[in-house]
């Protein structure tokens, strides 16, 4: 294979994969006039179209779709062992990206990374934050963070974080008026502050649990947020009782801001975990970020 038929073809790789010119000349750092006629050289030369161009989007023919499904574990399969010829390197170097949720993002990956980088400037960490449930090969990510009971079971699943537990929590100018509860069901007669989940639009149903029972309780009250950090604020502001993660309430309980209840409801269970898919040629830097990440309790 000649070094422009290889240049053809990655350039309808990324065309077909992005279904937009645009989207593929940013991703290939090129022009869109320079990569349509590189597609239409490859058309050309194969005889046949690859590609249904319309005003709105670009789709693979049927030839396209043949195409494609024998080129990109070929293409990919070539990156993976190009990325892992930086082990050869003394440094390890390379963009290692990584989706996850904003409290995964503060409280766990920020701390070890910012210890981890400056020993190993060659390596570029790309984080996404997002709550939804991304699909990482999809959208080209090297890893996600999510909690361990939403992880595929065909991904490889790395604990970076220690058991977590949620908190129920009021302020104490809340119970100056109102009572603590003492059981789930004593929620219906206080006002609560709901979360919305930013991946499914639904509000969150707090998850309650005491020996063998487990319960899930909707609440009612006045406000609804989509940011756990707005339904501890309101908390804190006296708006009713709100339900988040321990480790964000901790320090308001110790020094008196906030009143915790129900504790004995709310159990620990797995905390946050890397997940990625198996690749047997991972690149030097995101097996260094892996072990840098990961939980040893």
């Amino acid at each position: 294979m000649q070094r422009d038929e290889l240049v053809d073809l990655n350039a309808f790789l990324a065309v077909a994969e992005e279904q937009s010119f645009t989207r593929a000349a940013a991703r290939l750092g090129t022009s869109q006039s320079a990569l349509s006629h590189t597609v239409r050289r490859l058309e050309t030369r194969l005889g046949v179209r690859l590609l249904t161009r319309t005003t709105r989007r670009v789709s693979a023919t049927e030839a396209g779709e043949r195409l494609l499904q024998t080129l990109a574990p070929a293409l990919n399969s070539i990156a993976e062992e190009i990325a892992s010829l930086s082990e050869l390197s003394e440094k390890p170097s390379g963009t290692v990206r990584i989706t996850t949720s904003e409290h995964a993002a503060t409280s766990l990956l920020w701390p070890k990374l910012k210890r981890l980088l400056p020993a190993h400037p060659d390596i570029h960490v790309e984080l996404s934050l997002d709550s939804g449930l991304t699909d990482i090969v999809a959208d080209r990510f090297d890893a996600g963070v999510r909690l361990e009971e939403t992880i595929a079971r065909d991904m490889i699943a790395v604990p970076i974080g220690p058991p977590l537990r949620m908190a129920v929590v009021g302020s104490p100018e809340y119970f100056a008026s109102n009572p603590k509860p003492l059981r789930p069901q004593d929620l219906a007669q206080h006002r609560c502050i709901n979360l919305r989940m930013r991946s499914s639009g639904g509000v969150y149903a707090w998850e309650l649990e005491k020996g063998r029972r487990a319960l899930r309780v909707r609440v009612e009250g006045q406000l609804t947020f989509n940011s756990a950090s707005m339904v501890r604020q309101a908390a804190l502001d006296g708006f009713g009782l709100a339900c988040v993660m321990e480790d964000q309430t901790n320090e308001h309980v110790q020094a008196g801001r906030l009143i915790r209840v129900l504790e004995d409801w709310c159990p620990p269970f797995p905390g946050y975990h890397l997940y990625y898919p198996s690749r047997r040629n991972a690149s030097a830097a995101f097996r260094l970020v892996v072990e840098a990440l990961r939980y040893r309790g």
